[in-house]
């Protein structure tokens, strides 16, 4: 579905913009086209590539004109632009509106306009139940996602979205940080010791976004299915896979707007989704404003499902979170004996 196809990433500096560089720019796509606003990164990224297919458009999704000019002439966006760092988010609660909500409806609007065939938005497992400013944001955004579809035709645009957990070693996540901390001879900084989270690879986050691009219909959610870890499990395989298993560990508490689990399905969307083995679809819910005409006869069901979290989900030992950090380039790396950080 790619060749000879043009592809805009927005927010294409960042992890996930690499992680789909390395998987595609050496195939039979046309062009790549990297959107973001931090010029020095694409300055480098554009030495590292060194490839013709690699275009640049300095802009910002919050600005409209700047995205429909980057927007022309694509055949496909993933939307990756977003404020992230659920701390940041929760002192500037409005920076993250402006970003995450506002953003996406230009990059939806642009889209639609300049006739843009597939898009998938990228959301987050803080957007289930979101008790911090960066989770309600990615929420609305959802929203803005799911409502922009029902305005856009079948035939022309098709707008999807994608749901996942951590992407381990991602820019900013906790693994950079603890390997960090390790080198430095710090002890490991821990918020909760119980607290679990999703983990995922960079190449799941890539392979899930594909799965979405090639599958989903207009208002399509996926969420590909994760084991999950607690934060200890994590600090303990990491400090032993450096051979420093009694490296100090010290409990900091929660930040601004943490939760002990996260959850990337609620229990009304898992009434309603549709397993599809490694991923879970939860179809738009189609109905206008006209609620008396969709009214069933009969008894009223009632969903006793439970949500999908990371306490629910298959639960990872610390063996089990060994083998998945030997999926990462750079832990691998590590154990051979050679320096290396999760950028490279």
């Amino acid at each position: 579905m790619f060749s000879g196809k043009k592809l805009l990433i927005t927010g294409g500096t960042g992890s996930f913009g690499n992680a789909v560089l390395k998987r595609f720019l050496d195939t039979d796509i046309a062009e790549i086209r990297i959107f973001s606003r931090d010029e020095k990164k694409q300055d480098d990224m554009r030495k590292h590539y060194a490839n013709s297919k690699l275009k640049f458009y300095i802009g910002d999704v919050r600005d409209y004109q700047s995205v429909l000019n980057a927007t022309r002439g694509v055949d496909y966006i993933f939307h990756a632009a977003a404020l992230k760092q659920v701390p940041s988010c929760e002192f500037h609660p409005m920076e993250a509106v402006k970003t995450n909500v506002m953003g996406t409806e230009n990059v939806l609007e642009a889209s639609i306009q300049n006739g843009v065939k597939r898009v998938v938005c990228l959301s987050t497992d803080k957007a289930v139940y979101p008790i911090n400013a960066m989770g309600i944001s990615k929420a609305m955004m959802e929203k803005v996602m799911v409502a922009k579809s029902r305005g856009a035709d079948d035939d022309k645009t098709v707008i999807c979205g994608t749901r996942y957990g951590n992407v381990m070693a991602s820019r900013g996540s906790v693994i950079p940080l603890f390997i960090q901390q390790i080198r430095d001879g710090k002890p490991l900084t821990l918020t909760d010791p119980n607290m679990t989270r999703f983990m995922m690879t960079l190449a799941d986050a890539v392979d899930l976004v594909l799965y979405a691009f090639e599958h989903g219909n207009n208002g399509d959610l996926f969420v590909q299915k994760a084991p999950a870890a607690t934060v200890e499990v994590l600090a303990k395989a990491l400090t032993q896979m450096l051979n420093l298993p009694e490296h100090p560990i010290q409990v900091i508490g929660t930040r601004h707007g943490e939760k002990l689990y996260e959850a990337l399905l609620s229990r009304e969307e898992m009434a309603c989704a549709e397993d599809r083995g490694e991923y879970f679809r939860v179809p738009p819910d189609l109905r206008d404003l006209n609620y008396a005409k969709f009214v069933e006869q009969g008894e009223e069901k009632i969903s006793r499902t439970e949500d999908y979290n990371s306490h629910n989900t298959v639960r990872l030992d610390v063996d089990g979170m060994k083998q998945l950090l030997l999926k990462l380039d750079f832990m691998r790396a590590i154990q051979r004996g050679e320096y290396a950080t999760p950028e490279e």
